[in-house]
């Protein structure tokens, strides 16, 4: 199993500066593709694209704010899924803006 030391914990802001979530993952991309995916979908990924959403991630313990393009869309399960997955998934896709630095935390 893989160690959870490489893991890094990125908080997502709000435009008040408050951070209601934390997504997990090694690099920034990994934790706001999590945080796209709780984004309300579309229903293609051509109209989700047009109406995308700015994530910015947090990384705890650091004054590093990523900055993300970010949307969702429903999408139509593989045929080969397992029987707990339904039948429309949510997949999400993100951006790179860019980083800022935050005077204080």
């Amino acid at each position: 199993m893989a160690q959870d030391t490489d893991k890094r914990n990125f908080a997502l802001r709000e435009t008040g500066g408050e951070e209601p979530s934390v997504f997990s993952g090694r690099t920034p991309r990994q934790a706001a593709l999590k945080a796209a995916r709780r984004l309300d979908p579309a229903d293609s990924e051509v109209a989700a694209k047009a109406n995308s959403t700015t994530i910015q991630l947090r990384e705890k313990g650091t004054t590093k704010v990523h900055v993300y393009e970010g949307w969702a869309w429903n999408e139509r399960a593989p045929d080969d899924k397992p029987d707990w997955m339904p039948t429309e998934i949510t997949k999400g896709n993100v951006s790179k803006e860019g980083v800022e630095h935050l005077e204080e935390i």
